[in-house]
Formats: C-alpha cells, sequence, structure tokens
C-alpha cells in the first residue's frame, strides 16, 4: 500500500489547553505563526512564543493539503512557518525551519525567557546539543515509530541505538539546578526536544516493548550510575513538562494517536516521515 499523501481525517482544530492558548491568539496581528496543532516542530516555536511573552497570530493550516496561499509563504510547504511584520520598504518576511525560528525569536526579543546564553562558549555549546537533538533523537524518535518488519533492522536495535542517545544527552544534564539541561534555566536544548519527550507514550503505545525506559522499580535493580541516569531523566521530564509554556502547547492526549498511527504503519505522506522512510536526514 503507498503511503497516503493527504490526511484530511486530522481533526482541524487543537484541543484542551492548546485549544484555549490558540483561541487567544486568533485575532489578526502582523507575526502569524501558520501551525498545525500535532506537528512537534511547531511545538517548538509555539513554546518558545510563549516564554518569551510575544503576541503574535495563530492560524491552523492541514500541511497535508496546502492552500496555494500558504505555498506563496513557503514553498516548501513545511510548518512551522513565521510570517514577520513588514520591513520598512513593505516587503513580506517570512522564517521556516524550527530551530532558526526559535532562535530568531530568542535574539529578536529581549521579554520573557533568555534561551540562549549570553556567553559565546555557553551558546554555542547549547545550539551543539541542539544538533544532537536534532539528529540523534528526533531522527530516532521517527526511525523507531516507524518501524515495521520489513525493514532491514530490528525493533530491538532501534530501541538501543534510541536509547543509547538519549543516555549520552541525559549525562550532559545539569545535576544541581531546577531540573532544565543547563543549569542557568530553561532554554533552547530543553525546548529542542520536549515535545518529542511528550510523545513517547506513543512508541509505548505503538511498538512492542516500548521505548524501554526503566520504571522505578526496575530503576532500583540497576547499578548505580545508569540509575542516575533515569533518575535524572525523570527530573527533566517533570520539569520540563510541568512549565507553563510547554503544558498550555499540548491538545488531549487521545487526539495524537490516530494522527501517529499512519507513522506506526509507516504509511504517513509528510515529509519527515518520507525521509526516513528512505534513510534520509530530517526534511
Amino acid at each position: 500500500m503507498p503511503p497516503k499523501q493527504v490526511d484530511t481525517t486530522i481533526s482541524p482544530s487543537a484541543t484542551g489547553d492548546a485549544l484555549n492558548l490558540a483561541n487567544e491568539h486568533a485575532s489578526d496581528h502582523p507575526l502569524k505563526l501558520y501551525a498545525g496543532w500535532f506537528c512537534p516542530f511547531v511545538q517548538r516555536v509555539w513554546i518558545t512564543l510563549q516564554e518569551k511573552n510575544i503576541d503574535y497570530q495563530y492560524i491552523e493550516i492541514n500541511p497535508y493539503n496546502k492552500t496555494p496561499e500558504f505555498l506563496a509563504l513557503n514553498p516548501r510547504g513545511l510548518i512551522p512557518t513565521l510570517v514577520l511584520p513588514p520591513s520598512e520598504d513593505s516587503k513580506q518576511r517570512v522564517l521556516y525551519e524550527s530551530v532558526i525560528v526559535c532562535e530568531y525569536l530568542d535574539e529578536q526579543y529581549n521579554s520573557g525567557t533568555r534561551l540562549l546564553p549570553s556567553d559565546p562558549y555557553e551558546r554555542a555549546r547549547a545550539r551543539l546539543w541542539v544538533n544532537f537533538v536534532e539528529k540523534k533523537l528526533v531522527a530516532g524518535w521517527y526511525r523507531f515509530i516507524q518501524h515495521t518488519p520489513d525493514k532491514a533492522y530490528t525493533l530491538d536495535e532501534v530501541r538501543e541505538e534510541f536509547l543509547g542517545n538519549l543516555k549520552t544527552f541525559v549525562r550532559e544534564m545539569d545535576e544541581e539546578g531546577e531540573g532544565w539541561f543547563r543549569k542557568e534555566g530553561f532554554g533552547l536544548v530543553d525546548v529542542s526536544f520536549v515535545p518529542w519527550a511528550g510523545r513517547l507514550w506513543l512508541i509505548d503505545y505503538y511498538k512492542a516493548g516500548g521505548v524501554g525506559i526503566p520504571g522505578q522499580e526496575e530503576r532500583e535493580k540497576l547499578g548505580g550510575e545508569e540509575r542516575r541516569v533515569w533518575e535524572r531523566w525523570e527530573r527533566w521530564v517533570g520539569a520540563v513538562m510541568g512549565r507553563e509554556g510547554v503544558r498550555r502547547t499540548w491538545s488531549e492526549k487521545g487526539e495524537y494517536v490516530g494522527v501517529y498511527k499512519r507513522y506506526a504503519e509507516d504509511q504517513t505522506g509528510s515529509e519527515v516521515g518520507k525521509a526516513t522512510r528512505e534513510g534520509r536526514g530530517l526534511p
């Protein structure tokens, strides 16, 4: 069966906290976020807008059914797409690629949370770990959920690789602060991964054996270093998922099941899904 190119079954709007937030930002505004409620790349930018206390207009679209008007803004047809206020010469200005958009918002607006450190070395280090998240954890998440029995690699191999990369990420987290990746506070590294961290349960739902992160009873049987890694992971998840700027961007949990069924069957027509299927990097 060929992958579906257009998904018309996706709910046309967010639900729960995310719907309330979208409605609060429905009014016309020169800064416009073209978004899909279910998209984790969109969620990165949405969290950033909230953390920076930036006013904006939220515009829901279905990226599987791109309109000519949207493609005129972003010929690649990807979300998130951010339309900026016109320049002094009235030219339209558009940005896309979620990490680039997040960095722009952090640099352009002095309000709210500073997501990247001011120190050049620490800023570079944060970017290194955002890159690790993108290439290892996010790409690994899609490889995991899109695994099917006909693949050349086994589900156990995918799980082992993903958990190994996740432990590498966790070992770099600050151990003494309030739970964020870096001691200075919630930042871009946290923003870059939290949408997929919050979707790990979908792998538990769809894939035999799930992600494989040990629960509390299992952790008690582990060696000291291994146990500390997973305790640190749990602390980070609790911190980031409890943050208001993150919490308000989630729709009701059950809504994600149908959206990601196509990924679990490796039948999605999304650009990310196609790239993963073909063994390419993220688009």
